[in-house]
């Protein structure tokens, strides 16, 4: 099974291959970068239309390219509020050969509102973490969730829960699927 990911980042590929071994044998996962068509800091609503658009590229670039491609993964990481409180997390959007889509989440965790005015001004969390902490390129290894808990959790299994959250429609076809 070959499973496209609308992105280069070692963390979203590694992810996916994760989630999707969860459920099915012999799988293939193939990082492309696409656009999400969205600011690289997606806010609220942003976030959900950025990873349905990667996923969308996806299906219509294997038409040519990648024929053999069972499902397409758009993978990304935004901020969002609810009840006056500022979340970081990501949002999963996979379509299948057959264009049926689901939608999954990760877990969400709190952002400092120093941290949040910076994003609403249009800077990247990814970049604002890197700045904060002095590392480098945190978004690409433990990420932002990694440092807040201090490497109990990290990008990566979050955007695995996320992804086996997108996946339940695909392993219950009849729930979800039937006509």
């Amino acid at each position: 099974m070959l499973v496209l990911v609308g992105s280069k980042n070692p963390v979203k590929i590694e992810a996916t291959k994760e989630a999707f071994t969860k459920y099915f044998d012999q799988v293939k996962v193939l990082g492309i970068e696409v656009d999400s068509g969205v600011p690289s800091q997606p806010v609220n609503h942003q976030t959900y239309h950025g990873a349905r658009n990667r996923a969308l590229t996806l299906k219509r670039l294997a038409q040519e390219k990648y024929p053999n491609a069972t499902y397409f993964v758009g993978i990304e990481g935004g901020i969002e509020e609810t009840n006056s409180i500022w979340f970081s997390f990501g949002l999963i959007h996979v379509i299948d050969i057959n264009g049926r889509e689901s939608v999954g989440k990760s877990p969400h965790f709190i952002l400092p509102n120093h941290i949040v005015q910076k994003l609403l001004a249009g800077e990247e969390l990814g970049k604002v973490m890197d700045h904060h902490t002095g590392q480098e390129n945190t978004k690409q290894k433990m990420g932002t969730v990694g440092i807040l808990t201090h490497g109990k959790m990290d990008r990566k299994e979050l955007y695995i829960h996320g992804l086996t959250m997108a996946l339940i429609p695909f392993v219950n076809e009849n729930l979800y699927f039937s006509k």
